[in-house]
């Protein structure tokens, strides 16, 4: 019979749990409340502290055997002998429960907090609990990650790099504990900041001139309330404005992959398909009209649709200049950031010479001309 069950209630295990059980429990429940994962639960860091503490003093022997017969109060006092309160068989009785991340009860004094002093881990002048990211890390090292088939969580929590004889080399987090006299333990490198995903957004330029309505459906990777990796899909709803230009930016925060430091971020890229007719130039559209040499000397006209679906019918009576440009205003793309104005629609003449003379037509052309 133990004295308590806190500690193994920590992590879901009964007080006869072997080492192995104690570690798979450590494993499960670390994975649950890493506060990497749940940083929106302002209660995850100090689950994640109980549950590192837990681990410490249960994975030792010694320190379990003691906790089993004492309590963990006792080893928190520095496993002083029994006060004059104790009960039969010499265990001590302490008034009032342990608060959460295991502070002591009822010291003489007030209820000082042991939370995550990083000092040494003996039982003299009172016990010191490890950081709980150093637990997490040296479990990580040790062999720990390799229980299950979800290495690759541990590695993303610890910024893994490649694995090791021992599991996964390599540490990145950013982490900070409070050590028990409201100081700050070591520091560790920068956690990486968010990606962003790019992705193309095909839209036609009669999309960009009307605008429109698109949605997307995209795959991404989580992780369950198991802390399992899982993919799921999601439809984004989005607005393409009229007037957007290509290299417009469309974005959505925390729709993307779950890695490390968070989520990511997805931009769709505004991309422009080809047009069958116009060509655009910022705000202005053109359109090129072919005319043979006998036109361009004589005089042509034409019926030229426009991209809200009008006509227009250039023209000219006498010589055309080749690459001449006919300008029709407003009645381009709209400017984005004004959308009642539009650029202008250009119409541009190519002229077709003929690849050979007969030296008859050559004397007539002399003679015209």
């Amino acid at each position: 019979m133990v004295a308590e069950t806190k500690l193994y209630d920590s992590l879901g295990i009964k007080p006869d749990a072997t080492q192995d059980e104690i570690k798979k429990g450590y494993r499960k429940a670390a994975l649950k409340w890493h506060p990497d994962k749940n940083k929106d639960n302002p209660n995850a860091s100090e689950k994640f502290k109980e549950v590192s503490q837990a681990y410490e003093i249960l994975s030792d022997p010694e320190k379990r055997k003691v906790y089993d017969q004492y309590g963990l109060e006792f080893i928190l006092r520095g496993g002083q002998e029994a006060p004059p309160s104790a009960g039969a068989g010499g265990m001590p009785s302490f008034e009032g429960g342990i608060p959460g991340g295991f502070g002591t009860g009822g010291m003489p004094g007030g209820g000082r907090s042991f939370h995550f002093s990083t000092g040494g881990g003996g039982f003299s002048g009172g016990f010191n609990f490890s950081n709980p990211e150093d637990t997490f890390s040296q479990f990580f090292k040790s062999g720990g990650a390799g229980m299950g088939d979800d290495d690759d969580i541990f590695a993303s929590l610890l910024g893994g790099g490649g694995r090791t004889n021992s599991g996964f080399g390599g540490s990145g987090r950013s982490s900070r504990f409070r050590d028990s006299n409201g100081g700050s333990s070591r520091h560790r490198a920068p956690t990486p900041e968010v990606t962003t995903v790019e992705k193309p957004l095909p839209v036609t330029l009669e999309e960009l001139f009307k605008g429109a309505k698109k949605r997307m459906k995209i795959k991404r990777k989580t992780y369950d309330g198991n802390g399992k990796r899982r993919q799921e899909e999601k439809v984004l709803d989005m607005e393409v404005k009229p007037g957007y230009k290509v290299g417009t930016k469309i974005k959505f925060k925390g729709v993307g992959d779950q890695e490390e430091g968070g989520t990511q971020d997805l931009h769709f890229v505004v991309t422009e398909k080809p047009h069958p007719l116009f060509k655009r130039e910022d705000d202005d559209l053109r359109t090129i009209i072919e005319l043979d040499l006998k036109e361009a000397l004589t005089g042509w006209s034409r019926v030229v649709p426009t991209i809200d679906g009008r006509q227009v019918q250039p023209s000219m009576a006498g010589p055309t200049h080749p690459d001449k440009e006919i300008r029709y205003p407003e009645m381009g793309m709209p400017k984005s950031k004004k959308p009642t104005e539009r650029g202008d629609m250009i119409v541009q003449v190519k002229v077709k010479f003929p690849t050979s003379l007969t030296p008859a037509q050559k004397s007539q052309l002399k003679e015209i001309l």
